[in-house]
């Protein structure tokens, strides 16, 4: 790692700011005061799933190892009794990378220095899983307001160009256009249009292997805001090409292993976003609970935001 990222993983380190066991980093900011708040977003109940469709035409094209996910029935229409026109029941099994649609990163999933967020030891993953920080400690899930920001609408572009870096300047006017400010316990979410690359366009290998995505300097606005999470419509929430190019995923590493703040990925904000302009109303309830993966070290999603 470069000086420069280990002196800003210092400046924004939530370390031993909830004890020193803590595994659950800035969803700590989301407390009974902060649940009970977001519920009063819910006005009209209408109801909107982030979530990409689990199946074997999503956006993997097995880089980095991830496949779609691998769908089996391993029964159709199974005989329970000895009458032929008694009840039938069909089963199924799934096989898939756990990141490999709509998803949230556990605080093992990146590490650095031979340490994990809060101190723990990067030895402590091992292959039956992450035994500290996994996704698994997050068991209340993630239930609180969520503030959308559309840079893409701000820009009047469908999307955002690949390498092209969002600032804290571009957030804070988004801020600004629609009236909204994110505050302690948000979720941020934050719409760069570049999920059309593949939902409507039908390019996965572009939308996996380049895109737009917040830059290095949202690091520190994200921990002066105190959000509780971030997530983007793209697969890896920061710019790539990155900003520095002898600096890979610099936002991974300063946000999970430094300030354990958990990053969400291939959020479908589309119909969110087509509402939230129709009736200026950017803030919604918002729940998007892993599953209790034990040691897991991401968990697929179908998050819901509730107008």
């Amino acid at each position: 790692m470069t000086p420069v990222l280990v002196e800003l993983g210092r400046k924004v380190s939530n370390w031993g700011r909830w004890g020193a066991d803590d595994e659950c980093g800035t969803v700590n900011f989301i407390t009974p005061e902060v649940v009970r708040r977001a519920t009063a977003c819910v006005r009209r109940g209408q109801v909107f799933s982030l979530g990409l469709v689990l199946g074997a035409d999503g956006p993997q094209f097995g880089q980095g190892g991830r496949t779609n996910p691998l769908h089996i029935m391993t029964s159709t229409s199974n005989q329970m009794t000895p009458d032929p026109a008694g009840l039938r029941y069909a089963d199924d099994v799934i096989v898939m990378p756990l990141q490999c649609a709509t998803q949230w990163d556990s605080l093992a999933h990146v590490h650095y220095g031979g340490q994990l967020y809060n101190g723990h030891a990067a030895a402590t993953i091992t292959t039956s899983g992450a035994e500290r920080n996994g996704i698994d400690k997050m068991a209340t899930g993630i239930v609180t307001r969520a503030v959308l920001l559309d840079v893409a609408r701000l820009r009047g572009v469908e999307a955002l160009a690949p390498g092209e870096a969002i600032g804290p300047g571009d957030l804070e006017a988004a801020e600004r256009a629609q009236g909204v400010r994110v505050e302690r316990g948000d979720v941020l979410l934050v719409r760069t249009g570049w999920l059309r690359v593949f939902t409507v366009h039908g390019d996965r290998v572009r939308y996996m292997k380049q895109m737009p995505g917040l830059g290095m300097a949202c690091a520190e606005w994200l921990h002066a805001r105190e959000a509780a999470a971030v997530a983007t419509d793209t697969n890896m929430v920061e710019v790539f090409p990155p900003e520095d190019p002898a600096v890979l995923f610099p936002l991974h590493a300063v946000c999970i292993r430094d300030m354990g703040l958990t990053l969400g990925e291939m959020f479908d904000l589309e119909a969110l976003a087509a509402d939230c302009a129709a009736d200026g109303v950017w803030e919604c309830f918002f729940t998007a609970p892993p599953l209790r993966v034990s040691g897991g070290v991401g968990s697929p999603l179908n998050p819901l935001a509730v107008k």
